[in-house]
């Protein structure tokens, strides 16, 4: 094979894996009136805004990744490290953590007072929409 079809194949590849990638939501009950803007989420995720309760995911996958990263502004050790020092001094809890986007969705619907986030493909009519992150 030449390296300008192999060049071609990685390029195709490269731009299927991107479309492939699933987008995360970030949701409140669909009763909810709240409709906190990216700010207003990341500092509830942070323990800084008591508005709403936030329903984290107990393990770093791909969408608590792109939420931390792309709202919170926070890597994985940066979070535990700012939770860390919070629970340490006694100023602070980090959310309550679920197993899966299933389970945020549930905890989510149940509460008119939760926040979460989830792949966009666990939606349901349970909840509504605040916004996504590609």
């Amino acid at each position: 094979m030449s390296i300008l079809r192999k060049l071609t194949l990685i390029a195709g590849l490269s731009v299927f894996s991107l479309s492939a990638s699933a987008e995360v939501a970030v949701i409140v009950a669909a009763s909810s009136g709240a409709s906190p803007d990216k700010g207003a989420v990341a500092n509830i995720f942070l323990g800084k805004d008591k508005s709403l309760k936030p329903i984290d995911q107990k393990s770093w996958t791909p969408a608590k990744d792109a939420f931390y990263s792309n709202v919170v502004g926070k890597n994985e050790a940066q979070l535990k490290s700012y939770w860390s020092g919070l629970v340490f001094t006694g100023k602070g809890t980090p959310p309550k953590s679920v197993d899966s986007d299933a389970a945020v969705v549930g905890e989510v619907a149940g509460s008119g007072e939760a926040i979460g986030y989830v792949d966009s493909a666990a939606v349901n009519d349970s909840v509504k929409v605040l916004f996504t992150l590609p």
